[in-house]
């Protein structure tokens, strides 16, 4: 009986990347792309994979945009993980302080209750990514009604711990937020007046969550990794 084939649909951004190419090269792959609006790999229409390498990984921390799209990957239906791409060199030249980096694999991994892997190169995350297809084909089942729902209450909670990571925002305001915007993107973009105009929500805490998602982060300086470079996983 002949294996089943492994769908994976990548966002056509990634198109010129190692990782489209080396996935294109896997026996049993049916490579497609599309545009995507979150993520950049959807294998077998259920696992979303975001890549960054180390370089990728530092510049959106320090701009502000790593929690913004965290926020969007868990908003689809789908269950969203990390890889992080890069060698011992790479990840011990960057400008970011170690604690930087833990703090945000912590945040990613225990607030937003995301999975982080790390891949040495572009082949190695692709591998990843098709192990983890693999595995989703040997397990499913009949009962994917139910995982659905499992999944959907899953997500729901892991929106409001986002929320809950803004100044103010306890249990109860992070369900405010999200009943009154419907998703976590929608609440990062609004203005003072519309937080205010959530109930339980004054100025006070509407500034301090406007100035959190809109302040441009101040640059980290120099950080030294150990040998292993990413002794942060």
């Amino acid at each position: 009986m002949a294996a089943e084939v492994l769908t994976v649909t990548a966002d056509d951004r990634e198109r010129g990347s190692a990782v489209f190419r080396a996935l294109g090269q896997i026996e049993g792959v049916d490579l497609r792309w599309e545009r995507m609006t979150a993520g950049d790999y959807l294998v077998d229409d259920g696992f979303l994979f975001e890549r960054k390498t180390a370089g990728d990984f530092a510049r959106s921390l320090v701009d502000g945009r790593l929690f913004a799209q965290a926020g969007r990957l868990l908003e689809t239906p789908f269950r969203p993980a990390y890889i992080l791409e890069g060698t011992a060199a790479q990840w011990r030249g960057l400008g970011v302080r170690r604690e930087a980096l833990q703090g945000a694999l912590v945040t990613l991994m225990m607030v937003f209750d995301l999975p982080v892997f790390r891949a040495l190169d572009a082949a190695e995350a692709a591998r990843i990514m098709v192990y983890a297809g693999h595995q989703r084909l040997r397990l499913r089942t009949d009962a994917a009604p139910a995982y659905r729902i499992a999944k959907a209450k899953r997500r729901r909670t892991r929106q409001q711990r986002l929320l809950q990571a803004l100044p103010g925002v306890g249990r109860d305001r992070a369900v405010r937020l999200l009943d009154h915007f419907g998703s976590v993107s929608a609440c990062l973009s609004a203005g003072r007046e519309e937080l205010e105009s959530v109930e339980g929500i004054g100025p006070k805490t509407a500034e301090a969550i406007f100035r959190t998602v809109n302040e441009p982060g101040a640059p980290y300086g120099a950080m030294t990794l150990p040998e292993d470079g990413m002794g942060l996983l």
